[in-house]
């Protein structure tokens, strides 16, 4: 039985929402799943259901748990936090979040560099360009649908499968290491199509996000096109005045 400590000074609702944050983080508490009553919470923690409905109420507002009338307290499906942060994988960073990554292939294919590409790629126009299409799923979840362009005399001959993951591929078989990328984040409506593919209506809101990757050269190889769920995903950004001291940048994948 997890006790609370009267003798903190921290009020009792604080150190009950912090203990029940922490169950939910570790997983006792899967996403969806109903939480006990506040009677019972009461009974576990020897609080009042002043203090429960509190420490619910608090957790309520950082987006940990959904109230439904009638129902009771469930855990809410969490979103993402997208912001300044290592240059990692999906795969890496959906492990972060204790989540299982899987990609589906949805295209792979040969074709002429249009305008866009070509520039973000600094190639001819009409140059051959590997477009890699994905959908890529945390718990079997559709989380976005990415569009990968990459030069083709970079990667001639390229194989990828649902297993293999791209970033592995470009750096074992074809030396294609990564130094730093920049991403673009829009705001925009999931037409019917990515809709289907996410598993969301047709209109919902999505961002819709360009990055560019840049080998340690700071030769661009890789224009990645995405559409990502607007309801799994926030954009985190830590702001630092002007003249203070500012943290290293770090960008994900």
């Amino acid at each position: 039985m997890s006790l609370l400590d009267k003798n903190l000074p921290a009020p009792l609702y604080h150190q009950l929402q912090c203990v029940l944050k922490t169950e939910i983080e570790s997983g006792r508490w899967r996403w969806d799943e109903r939480l006990p009553s506040e009677g019972e919470l009461a009974e576990r923690f020897g609080v009042s259901k002043i203090t429960v409905r509190q420490a619910l109420q608090e957790l309520a507002n950082l987006g940990y748990i959904r109230r439904e009338q009638g129902r009771g307290t469930f855990v809410a499906r969490r979103k993402f936090d997208e912001g300044p942060r290592e240059l990692t994988s999906f795969t890496e960073e959906m492990k972060r979040h204790h989540l299982a990554a899987t990609s589906r292939l949805l295209a792979q294919f040969v074709a002429e560099a249009d305008a866009r590409v070509s520039d973000t790629l600094r190639l001819p126009l009409r140059s051959p360009v590997c477009v890699v299409k994905r959908l890529r799923l945390a718990d079997t979840e559709p989380l976005s649908i990415q569009t990968a362009h990459i030069p083709a005399d970079f990667v001639p001959d390229l194989k990828l499968t649902d297993s293999l993951s791209l970033y592995e591929v470009l750096q074992n078989r074809f030396g294609l290491y990564p130094a730093r990328a920049r991403e673009t984040y829009l705001a925009a409506l999931a037409d019917a199509p990515a809709a289907a593919l996410l598993g969301i209506a047709a209109g919902s809101p999505v961002f819709a996000v360009e990055r560019v990757t840049f080998l340690p050269n700071d030769r661009p190889f890789e224009f990645v096109q995405s559409t990502v769920r607007g309801d799994r995903y926030s954009i985190v950004l830590d702001l630092v005045k002007s003249g203070s001291e500012k943290p290293a940048l770090t960008l994900k994948d």
